[in-house]
């Protein structure tokens, strides 16, 4: 785990101030007393101005560390993947100390090297790439500083805070350290993380119930696990596609075309599937293609929790870059789908723990139903009109995250005639079929799927200070439980591989916090109501590239990543 260091505040780009008129001109002074005074009356106006929004309504700071990645950035790299493309981001803060200045370290010899991060792991293809070597990169990959965000710091004055707020606060150890993170527990609740989920009850006796997300908080949380868009070298010499017709129950008239688009004519009668397997090349037989090798036939891989931003650091607290340490079962799949017929069913499926979880789309009428397997999940069938009517292209997305179905036709979430959630199912250990965790079917429907991209929801490390002897490892009982006070706040870090928040602050007993406490409290979890600073809204500058798309500009926005935080 890389050492956090705290959030930098920072004014915003300086703009220039419009030059004052002089009342001398008509007299042929270049300066004269009024035009003097009047600039001097306009920088102290701006000033105060400047000061009083800095003070009582917005503040800028700047990232420094990839706690909250990749809803924020910190110091990264950004890399094109050299075997399929894909744009991903690497942290880079071990580059440099906390005032931004590199690192010098001593080598063998005792030489001085400029501390380097020396590889990262592509999320689609997982090729490791050498940041040092000129067969991926003509020159060593630059480094980034962190987005620059704007933060309400009058939002909490008003209107109480609320889960899955992204905040920034001051650090509980260190006062005068700014941390940022996002809001998981609320004052007087007892915070369980289970499973890579959040959990919370009220009354001690009571069961514990999932927290669930808005759609919006939901979509801005999920990350990559695969773009069928992105077709990595390796698949040239015989890497199996991951997409594949389901024959295991007879003949499939699925058709792969290109790789990344897919077609069934509807003419066969039955439910037929494309599925999903998840086959990561390893190192070894990435360097056995680069060699000229053909690949060993691979076996599907759970979903597992694999943050590429990590890898520069050997994967965090994964054994190996290429690798996850906890199987992700909460699951979205995405989709462009041109249907071709003004009849049949299209259908789309995600698995978790040996359950299918599926919604059925009549094209003849926009139908959708949602559906689970098992006798005890029978009644749960909410059904909702789509735009999924005739012939047509669609975008969908249809996630299963925190025990909820929600279903995305065109961007816009579509409203079922009753509850999509669902109680717990037993469903949190993975089973053979979590090998095919995703699927698209069709019965009698002509249709062109294209566009297709797999993401998962963050999944939260259960594990709680003082920890074992080996960091970041999951509890022995499987969860970990916080309990919160009056004005006690708990805070996670989006990148939970990789962030030192609420889990694993250890207490000082010299702290304000632990004053009166006898005995002095062990650990120290909680953020106090008034170490609150603001609420983050959005992100004003996320970095500039050093050249413009066109001409050679310094300082190019990244304008893709302004955003607001959600």
């Amino acid at each position: 785990m890389s050492k956090h260091k705290p959030i930098v505040p920072r004014l915003g780009p300086r703009e220039s101030l419009p030059k004052a008129e002089s009342e001398g001109e008509s007299h042929g002074q270049f300066f004269s007393a009024a035009g003097i005074r009047e600039t001097i009356e306009s920088l102290a106006i701006a000033f105060v101005l400047a000061f009083l929004f800095r003070t009582f309504e917005a503040e800028a700071f700047v990232i420094p560390t990839g706690s909250m990645a990749p809803t924020l950035m910190g110091r990264h790299k950004d890399l094109n993947c050299p075997m399929c493309g894909y744009r991903y981001q690497l942290g880079s803060s071990e580059e440099v100390d906390a005032d931004g200045a590199p690192i010098v370290q001593r080598d063998s010899l005792g030489r001085p090297v400029v501390a380097e991060v020396r590889s990262g792991t592509c999320p689609m293809c997982r090729y490791t790439a050498d940041l040092r070597d000129t067969n991926d990169f003509r020159s060593y990959p630059r480094s980034y500083n962190g987005d620059r965000i704007l933060v309400d710091k009058l939002a909490y004055d008003f209107t109480e805070p609320k889960r899955w707020d992204v905040v920034v606060f001051h650090y509980p150890n260190d006062a005068t350290t700014n941390y940022i993170k996002r809001m998981v527990g609320l004052p007087g609740e007892t915070v369980r993380i289970q499973n890579g989920d959040i959990w919370t009850r009220r009354d001690e006796g009571k069961p514990f119930e999932i927290e669930r997300k808005r759609p919006d908080k939901l979509l801005a949380m999920l990350q990559p696990v695969f773009d069928n868009d992105y077709m990595p070298e390796i698949a040239k010499h015989g890497w199996p596609a991951r997409w594949e017709a389901d024959r295991a129950h007879g003949p499939n008239t699925w058709q792969t075309e290109g790789y990344t688009t897919f077609s069934i004519d509807g003419r066969t009668s039955g439910e037929q599937w494309l599925r999903y397997h998840h086959m990561l090349p390893t190192v070894a037989e990435w360097e056995a293609v680069k060699l000229g090798q053909s690949p060993t036939k691979p076996s599907p891989q759970l979903i597992k929790d694999f943050v590429a931003f990590d890898t520069s650091r050997g994967g965090g607290h994964q054994p190996a870059p290429t690798v996850g340490t906890h199987w992700v079962g909460d699951l979205a799949l995405e989709c462009a789908a041109e249907v071709q017929s003004d009849t049949g069913v299209l259908a789309l499926e995600l698995r978790k723990g040996g359950r299918h979880f599926q919604c059925h789309i009549d094209v003849a009428t926009g139908r959708a139903t949602l559906s689970i397997s098992g006798a005890d999940a029978a009644d749960f069938r909410p059904t909702a009109l789509t735009a999924v009517r005739g012939k047509g292209r669609h975008e969908l997305r249809l996630s299963n995250c925190d025990n909820e179905l929600l279903l995305w036709v065109d961007g816009s979430a579509v409203q079922f005639d009753k509850a999509t959630r669902y109680a717990a199912l037993g469903n949190t250990t993975p089973k053979d079929d979590d090998l095919e965790p995703v699927g698209i079917g069709s019965s009698g429907a002509a249709v062109l799927i294209s566009h297709v991209r797999i993401r998962r929801d963050i999944y939260y490390i259960a594990v709680k200070w003082p920890a074992s002897d080996v960091p970041m490892r999951d509890v022995r009982e499987g969860y970990v439980d916080f309990e919160l006070a009056k004005d006690k706040f708990l805070m996670l870090g989006d990148n939970s591989a990789n962030s030192q928040d609420s889990r694993l602050w250890a207490a000082d007993p010299s702290h304000p916090h632990a004053k009166g406490l006898w005995p002095p409290p062990n650990e120290l979890y909680w953020v106090d109501r008034d170490l609150l600073i603001g609420k983050a809204m959005f992100i004003y500058w996320p970095h500039s590239w050093y050249y413009a798309p066109v001409v050679d500009l310094p300082l190019w926005p990244n304008f893709a990543r302004m955003r607001l935080v959600r």
